[in-house]
C-alpha cells in the first residue's frame, strides 16, 4: 500500500461515508486522483464494496494512557526518609504506549486513542511515538493541557519500591471521543484497552465495539471499573491482586489462582492470563487450564513487564497460537523486558520471543 492510500484508508476508516471531493480537499489533489487510489484499495481488497465497507485490518488499537516516565534506582538497599544514591532516567511510558511500542516491535502495526498535552512532554510523546513505529493519527493533542507523568522508584535491584501516577489527562479519552473513531475500532482486528481511561470509557468499548477486547486492570484501584463489563472481555490479564478483587477470591495458593480463574470465567471473560509473579502465570478458558513458570532471564529492571507481556498475549492471539502458547508468549516477553535498564527492550521482537518461548 503507498503513502498516500494510507492516507486516504484512514480518512474512509474514520468516516466511512466520507465523499471523495472532501477527501481530496483534505488531501489537496484532485477528485479524479482520489478515485483512482480507492479503485486500487478495492482490487487490493482493503474496501470490500460500495460504501467504504472496509474489512478488518491487520492493525491492533490501544486505547489508554502515554505519560512520561521519570524513573530513579538506588545503588544500594532503599532508606526510608533519606537520600539514596542512584541513577535517574527519563523515558516515554504509559501501560497504553508501552504495550503499543512492544506490539510494534513485535512487527504488529498498531494505531493508539490517547490524549496528551501540548507541551514539551507532549513534543517528544509525538517524535518517539512516531520512531517507534506507533501511529497516534487519530490521537487527541490538547491544547493548554499537560502530558501525563509517571514517577517510580526502584531498589538496587530494580524492583519497584513506589510510584506516584499523574494520569489526569486519561479522563480526557471519552465515550465521545471513542464514538468518532468507532470505525477505526471496529475495523481492526483486536483493540486493546488500559484501566487508565474513564469507566464510562470502558462501558462505551464494551457495548459498541465488535472486535475483542483485551484488557489490562493497571492496578486494583482500577480494576474496580471493569466489574461491569467482565463478560464482554475477551481476554484478561490481570496480577494476583486484582484477580482476588475481581474475582472475590482471595489467593494464597496455585488451587486458589485456579478458583479464581474460574470466577473470572463464569462471570464472562472468555481467557485469564493470570500473573502469578515469581510462580508464572496462570492461563485459562473454560475448556483448558495451564500453570507455567517463568521463563529464565537476567533481572535488571522489572518495569514494563507486564506491559510486554500484555503486548505479547496480543500478537500470539493474531498469530493463532493455542492458550498454552500464548502464556508462553507472555513469560518470554516479560523474560526479555527485564533484560532492558529501560521500560521497553529494544531487543523485542517475534522472534526474539519465538525463540525465548521454545528453550
Amino acid at each position: 500500500m503507498t503513502q498516500r492510500e494510507q492516507e486516504i484508508l484512514r480518512l474512509i476508516e474514520n468516516d466511512p461515508m466520507i465523499a471523495q471531493q472532501t477527501i481530496a480537499d483534505r488531501l489537496g489533489i484532485t477528485r479524479s486522483s482520489v478515485a483512482v487510489h480507492i479503485s486500487n484499495l478495492t482490487k487490493k481488497g482493503y474496501i470490500a464494496g460500495k460504501g467504504y465497507v472496509l474489512r478488518p485490518a491487520s492493525y491492533a488499537i490501544v486505547v489508554g494512557g502515554v505519560n512520561v516516565d521519570i524513573g530513579g534506582r538506588s545503588f544500594a538497599p532503599l532508606k526510608a526518609e533519606d537520600s539514596n544514591p542512584g541513577k535517574v532516567s527519563v523515558s516515554m511510558g504509559g501501560v497504553g504506549r508501552n504495550i503499543a511500542h512492544n506490539l510494534s516491535l513485535m512487527g504488529v502495526d498498531v494505531r493508539m486513542l490517547t490524549a496528551f498535552g501540548d507541551d514539551a512532554h507532549g513534543q517528544e510523546v509525538t517524535a518517539s511515538s512516531a520512531r517507534a513505529g506507533i501511529d497516534l493519527s487519530h490521537a487527541l493533542k490538547l491544547s493548554g493541557e499537560s502530558t501525563s507523568t509517571y514517577l517510580y522508584l526502584t531498589d538496587e535491584k530494580g524492583e519497584m519500591a513506589l510510584a506516584v501516577s499523574d494520569m489526569e489527562i486519561c479522563s480526557r479519552i471519552t465515550p465521545e471521543y471513542l464514538a468518532e473513531n468507532l470505525s477505526l475500532l471496529q475495523n481492526a482486528q483486536v483493540v486493546v484497552v488500559d484501566a487508565n481511561i474513564p469507566a464510562e470509557s470502558l462501558r462505551y468499548l464494551a457495548d459498541n465495539c465488535s472486535r475483542p477486547l483485551f484488557v489490562d486492570p493497571v492496578s486494583t484501584a482500577k480494576a474496580e471499573k471493569l466489574r461491569p463489563i467482565l463478560s464482554r472481555i475477551h481476554t484478561l490479564k490481570p496480577n494476583r491482586m486484582e484477580a482476588e478483587l475481581l474475582s472475590g477470591i482471595p489467593i494464597h495458593s496455585r488451587e486458589d489462582a485456579q478458583t479464581a480463574a474460574k470466577a473470572l470465567l463464569k462471570m464472562g471473560v472468555k481467557r485469564v492470563f493470570l500473573s502469578m509473579g515469581s510462580e508464572g502465570m496462570l492461563a485459562a478458558t473454560e475448556e483448558e487450564s495451564h500453570l507455567l513458570r517463568n521463563l529464565p532471564g537476567n533481572m535488571v529492571n522489572t518495569t514494563g513487564c507486564g506491559d510486554a507481556c500484555m503486548a505479547a498475549l496480543v500478537w500470539a492471539w493474531l498469530e493463532e497460537k493455542d492458550i498454552r502458547e500464548t502464556a508462553l508468549a507472555g513469560l518470554a516477553a516479560g523474560a526479555i523486558a527485564m533484560e532492558s535498564p529501560q521500560t521497553i527492550n529494544p531487543n523485542m521482537s517475534a522472534e526474539a520471543l519465538t525463540e525465548r518461548m521454545y528453550l
